[in-house]
């Protein structure tokens, strides 16, 4: 007996965590660096300071009505109702008052500039490009290798298992997994290339694929086509992707410069 119980093992005992305190801003960085995150907030970073100069620049200004309407509607639908609510929000992000609403303004700055740098092109991009911003809902099942596209894709055109069932069985994708295929509504422009080109004359319901991407090999249903207008939704989207090359194109030709300097 004594043998026997000797090879029992005895239970694991965690060691007790030690207090952790709250990171501050340098630990913050430091992560963020050692992360190789630091690149793409710094980027982002230099474009709101650039966004500030050229409003500055451009005499572009907010009106207090415009300021504090900006931030009812991020309270009302981050559902910050009260004092209390927007406090703890507050302190969960580790930010002040100040912090919030400069963020809030900048925002707004940034929608103020791009109308006055680009809102008399939107008519004439949106004509010239209509088929990109068509909408169009779809579906998904995204796997690693060509084979089990193939082999999931002839599952389905059997009906041996609904695309639902495929998706939350075989794909990798996280979104697609999760909600059964469904990856949402999407301007045609939002698409990777290659997914964009494979269903722009797809039917609702056609199973279009395998498409090879860079992240693996995609089955794509399409759910539901929506009418191409230029409603209020399209206008900004238009504003906000002119605005994005124009700032791409900036940053590109800091770096060259950057560069010439070396």
């Amino acid at each position: 007996m004594e043998s026997t119980l000797e090879q029992i093992p005895t239970p694991f005992t965690q060691p007790a965590l030690p207090a952790i305190a709250p990171a501050t801003d340098a630990e913050i960085l430091a992560y963020l660096r050692c992360t190789c995150k630091i690149a793409d907030l710094a980027t982002a970073t230099e474009q709101n300071s650039l966004v500030l100069k050229l409003c500055e620049q451009l005499n572009i200004t907010l009106s207090d009505e415009e300021w504090q309407a900006a931030g009812d509607a991020f309270r009302a639908e981050h559902r910050l109702l009260g004092a209390t609510e927007t406090l703890t929000w507050l302190d969960r992000q580790r930010i002040t008052v100040e912090d919030w609403s400069q963020g809030i303004r900048v925002a707004l700055l940034t929608e103020k500039l791009q109308e006055h740098l680009f809102g008399e092109n939107v008519d004439s991009h949106y004509l010239s490009n209509r088929e990109q911003y068509r909408r169009v809902a779809v579906s998904q099942i995204l796997v690693n290798e060509l084979s089990e596209a193939l082999r999931v894709l002839q599952l389905l055109r059997q009906g041996q298992v609904s695309f639902c069932a495929a998706a939350l069985e075989y794909s990798k994708g996280k979104r697609s997994k999760e909600n059964g295929g469904f990856v949402g509504v999407r301007f045609l422009a939002e698409l990777i290339p290659e997914i964009a080109t494979a269903i722009a004359d797809a039917e609702v319901g056609q199973l279009v694929g395998p498409i090879s991407t860079k992240f693996g090999c995609h089955i794509v249903r399409v759910e539901k086509w929506f009418v191409a207008e230029l409603t209020q939704d399209v206008r900004d989207y238009i504003l906000t992707t002119l605005f994005q090359l124009w700032l791409q194109n900036h940053d590109s030709v800091v770096a060259r410069g950057w560069q010439d300097n070396l």
